[in-house]
């Protein structure tokens, strides 16, 4: 059954869908940066903006917090747009549910700052949280879109520079194959991300990059010895193949990778926390969390 939230929201994509072809990122990053100021997060969580070796973040922080657990959180928005008001509220549910500290990184953004600006502010933000005494096994990270594309990049770019991986990655709708040849959805119309906007997205973060690099495409990374990776997808997007054969490819590695493919949802509902999928996707990643971690504590 259909609920009232999921006819509103659906009705709204429309205007997402052009928005996305008429507003220039510049200014879709200062009306975020003036909402993120004002924006109104969940009564017993608490917000701290810091600094992670330069790199902005905000800390989440529910009550009586496990100070030893963490979940390093991606933003996505094409890799051109920067944190958002519905980012910072899922990540507050998000940082309640699994009763330890959420960090979200906003990180630099194309086009002004191409490939590996964004990977590179993750990477630093990693390494800080080592050196603030975070222990890899202790230690999440997840992402949407752009962000679920980063966060499997990261564990090459980590495995690369010799630093220990996390515990495991959550990829909410992620991009897995930036190459003019990834095989999606023929002749699909994705309710929310329209063709112009997703090619000038891509060619935006590449600005003339190789997209067969595996810190770009992750499909064609070294999967093998990878932890532990929770993908969600939508029925209804034209990304959910990235996912479905990203899940292969790992399998095919020998990776503990599972994908939940939600029915009739677009690209990265869990953003919309009125819709009862996004709240059920959002348990479900928690649930996912506090398991793995209370194990890998044991």
């Amino acid at each position: 059954m259909i609920s009232s939230s999921e006819r509103k929201i659906r009705a709204s994509l429309r205007f997402i869908r052009m928005m996305q072809n008429v507003l220039s990122p510049a200014l879709a990053n200062r009306l975020n940066k003036i909402g993120t100021t004002k924006v109104e997060l969940e009564p017993d969580i608490t917000q701290e903006v810091i600094s992670a070796d330069g790199v902005p973040c905000d800390w989440l922080i529910p009550q009586n917090f496990n100070p030893d657990q963490v979940l390093l959180y991606l933003h996505g928005g094409g890799f051109v747009y920067g944190q958002t008001p519905i980012h910072l509220q899922m990540g507050a549910y998000l940082a309640k549910k699994l009763g330890f500290r959420l960090l979200m990184v906003d990180y630099r953004t194309a086009p002004q700052h191409p490939f590996p600006a964004a990977l590179d502010d993750c990477v630093t933000v990693y390494g800080w949280l080592l050196r603030q005494g975070t222990k890899p096994h202790n230690m999440i990270i997840a992402g949407d879109s752009a962000g679920g594309s980063l966060t499997l990049a990261i564990q090459f770019k980590l495995r690369e520079e010799g630093h220990p991986l996390p515990a495991a990655a959550v990829c909410l709708s992620p991009i897995t194959d930036m190459t003019p040849e990834a095989k999606r959805r023929e002749g699909f119309k994705d309710p929310m991300l329209p063709p112009k906007a997703m090619d000038f997205y891509i060619q935006a973060y590449l600005a003339g990059q190789d997209p067969h690099n595996p810190l770009i495409s992750p499909i064609f990374g070294d999967l093998k010895g990878l932890p532990p990776i929770l993908l969600f997808t939508g029925d209804e997007e034209i990304l959910r193949e990235d996912a479905i054969h990203f899940t292969r490819a790992a399998e095919a590695a020998g990776v503990d990778v599972r994908l939940e493919i939600y029915p009739r949802m677009w690209h990265v509902w869990q953003l919309f926390l009125s819709l009862p999928q996004a709240k059920q996707s959002l348990d479900e990643m928690a649930e996912f969390c506090k398991k793995l971690l209370l194990g890998s504590a044991s």
